[in-house]
């Protein structure tokens, strides 16, 4: 009996804490949850009435769960989540108080917009901003509040936050998408949408150790570390036993997630030492990415009760694995099919062949602006550093679609490796299995089995724009199809030339070998394929024209929205590397160069002793030389950082010089002193070091 309340657990438990549909249904008069879920469902507007019964509703869910307050949560440009807490109550007159929740403070809220970053969309006396319902997404309780998904956009309507060019990417790609589809022939699908399980990795560490480590609490990474005997040689990290302590958090993270409706699904441990992985099954893009922000969210608060400190950094420690977000895509209708699932019929199989082409297309032809996605200054140390996938953008397909779509090419009605007849329009395609790939782990877009696998995303950040820039890309390959097949003759015969000329155009893309081999890095260049090596270079992607244009034809982001991203991307570098730079030079200053000098009195009075007694100090001598050297040498880069950050600091008024100065000077000068002080960790008695060492760090949990 026992047993089977243990299994009943996680299904009483997932979702108790969302205003989700079933709940809904149970709260809500027939009419309104039906024209509610029209709305959802179809796009169709939001009626005001409706609005104000559900916000009733909500409101007696919400204060039943124990809610005195409800937030709007929305995702501005920082990258993380904000909220402002309003109470229910409203006073009466008789000096007693109700509790009061109307549609319009469901519909909009009035947070102040001045001090979130606008890119120069806004003064900062212009402080209005609005944030709007999302209806899409299901409200859910927490911490005492109501919470309720929002958009957050300025007084004169230009997006100011994430999710907005998210929901307008996705009408964009649902709108082309249906126009291919009824061209192939299906007449019912209503909607399509994309789809995301995002795979988050993150590293967990001893609280008391994190508190002493400046640069961790300033900047979430170790800007100090000397190479551990032990790092992740011998892979025993990777999939091993979870450590009790670790278990316990991630059991009680997924019993915090299964209650806010995240279907976290799978756990183990990553491939460094103290690094872990959550993976959730896929939902829908638009609340994919608010469960991902609750997710890191939850990760955090919920290592703080375990004396546990989990860091989402894409890189916290140097010489290890850093952490990525994996962000498996795809599409789906709302009658089941999903349209990269390669299928057995002839018809299925010309579906799925398009949908394949468009986004072979829109990758090789907007590599820029996917790099550009998962650009941060995080993902700067991970991109390229042999592990995660590098800094070029291609398609792994895996041998047999790859084989099909070479015999496409080549003309062929021909045997395809796993014996089907083929040719297009009239056979098909062999049934692939749903695993007809095997995994290419340094791929950063690898097709698996239904599926892409967008590997390049860092771990701390949003996956908003990631998926807001892969919807928008297939939409116009898909927009570009349709053109055509709307306007063609004999519609077979136009798939069949569209398809061969997306092959011909866009092969230079699929790559199925090693992305971290040598070879590759000269051979994409040979193919044209852009190698963007860091966030500087590849923020100016978004200002590109074809870009610009790209964003303004689909309605997903303006000029003055895409410009707008520009300039925060550029200011979010700079500070980022400025607040590195000045925790190195506070450390260097306020712990190492004096930890260094007081073990070298030590060694120089144990010098004098050891000439007393044995008459020879040669050992000891040599020591202090090597240290005195490398102290010097420490001591001239840290004169030379901070030269090189006054330097940067004077060029305010052009962002992208300034951020140019910062990549170049100073974040290239601190790679020179750390050098120098990992190298005096080695010679340091350890009594003396005045931090946790990556040993202790890694191996302490």
């Amino acid at each position: 009996m026992h047993h089977a309340n243990e299994m009943r657990a996680p299904v009483e438990i997932y979702g108790s804490n969302v205003f989700n549909d079933s709940v809904m249904r149970q709260t809500l008069p027939k009419e309104i949850y039906k024209s509610l879920r029209q709305t959802i469902e179809e796009g169709l507007p939001l009626d005001p009435q409706v609005a104000e019964v559900v916000a009733s509703a909500m409101k007696d869910w919400a204060i039943n769960k124990g809610a005195t307050h409800f937030t709007h949560w929305f995702q501005p440009l920082t990258g993380i989540t904000a909220e402002k807490h309003d109470s229910f109550i409203s006073p009466t007159t008789d000096g007693r108080m109700i509790m009061e929740f109307s549609g319009k403070e469901l519909i909009k809220g009035e947070p102040d917009a001045s001090s979130f970053p606008s890119g120069g969309l806004r003064a900062t006396f212009e402080a209005r901003g609005y944030t709007a319902w999302d209806c899409t997404s299901p409200a859910f309780y927490k911490d005492g509040s109501l919470y309720i998904p929002t958009a957050f956009a300025s007084y004169t309507g230009e997006a100011l936050d994430k999710k907005t060019p998210l929901l307008r990417s996705m009408d964009a790609l649902n709108c082309q998408a249906l126009r291919v589809l009824r061209i192939l022939g299906n007449k019912t699908t209503k909607r399509v949408t994309t789809t995301v399980g995002p795979e988050q990795e993150y590293f967990l560490i001893d609280k008391k150790l994190f508190e002493e480590r400046e640069d961790l609490i300033l900047t979430g990474r170790t800007l100090f570390g000397a190479k551990p005997p032990k790092g992740q040689e011998l892979e025993d990290h990777y999939f091993g036993q979870i450590k009790d302590r670790v278990a316990a958090f991630m059991s009680e993270l997924d019993t915090e997630l299964w209650k806010l409706g995240v279907a976290a699904k799978t756990k183990h441990n990553e491939v460094a030492p103290a690094q872990h992985e959550l993976a959730p099954i896929f939902t829908t893009t638009n609340i994919a990415t608010d469960h991902n922000q609750l997710t890191m969210e939850t990760m955090r608060k919920v290592a703080l009760r375990h004396g546990l400190v989990c860091l989402l950094h894409e890189k916290p420690f140097a010489g290890i694995n850093g952490s990525g977000k994996h962000n498996n895509w795809s599409m789906s209708t709302n009658d089941g099919q999903n349209l990269l699932e390669p299928g057995k019929t002839p018809h299925d199989n010309i579906q799925f062949l398009v949908f394949l082409s468009a986004i072979i297309k829109g990758v090789d032809e907007y590599a820029d602006l996917l790099r550009a996605s998962a650009a941060s200054p995080g993902n700067d140390h991970r991109l390229g550093a042999n592990e995660a996938p590098p800094a070029i953008i291609s398609v792994f397909l895996g041998e047999q679609l790859t084989d099909i779509l070479n015999q496409i090419e080549a003309g062929g009605a021909t045997k395809s490796k796993s014996g089907g007849i083929m040719t297009l329009g009239t056979s098909s395609l062999p049934s692939l299995p749903k695993d007809s790939t095997d995994r290419n782990r340094t791929s950063p877009f690898a097709f698996t089995g239904n599926k892409f696998e967008f590997r390049m995303v860092g771990s701390s950040q949003s996956i908003a724009q990631a998926n807001y820039s892969l919807n928008s890309i297939v939409a116009e390959s898909l927009c570009q199809f349709a053109d055509r097949l709307e306007k063609a003759s004999n519609v077979q015969k136009e798939i069949s030339a569209i398809i061969l000329e997306v092959i011909k155009k866009h092969k230079r893309v699929i790559f199925n070998g090693n992305n971290y081999s040598e070879e590759w890095v000269a051979e994409a260049k040979k193919r044209g394929l852009p190698n963007i090596q860091n966030t500087v270079d590849a923020i100016a992607a978004i200002r590109a024209e074809k870009n610009l244009k790209l964003m303004e034809k689909h309605g997903v982001l303006s000029h003055v929205e895409m410009e707008s991203r520009c300039e925060i991307q550029y200011e979010i570098y700079i500070k980022t590397v400025n607040i590195e730079a000045l925790t190195m030079v506070e450390m260097s200053k306020r712990q190492i160069v004096p930890a260094v000098i007081a073990y070298k009195a030590d060694l120089a009075a144990s010098i004098g002793g050891v000439l007393a007694i044995e008459g020879n100090a040669d050992v000891e001598k040599a020591l202090f030389v090597q240290i005195s050297d490398s102290l010097k040498s420490f001591n001239a880069n840290l004169t030379k950082l901070e030269k090189a950050l006054k330097t940067a600091g004077t060029l305010h008024g052009d962002v992208k010089a300034q951020a140019v100065a910062y990549r170049d000077q100073v974040f290239k000068t601190m790679g020179e002193l750390r050098k120098d002080a990992d190298m005096l960790e080695t010679m340091i008695d350890a009594e003396f070091w005045p931090m946790p060492t990556y040993s202790q760090l890694l191996f302490k949990v």
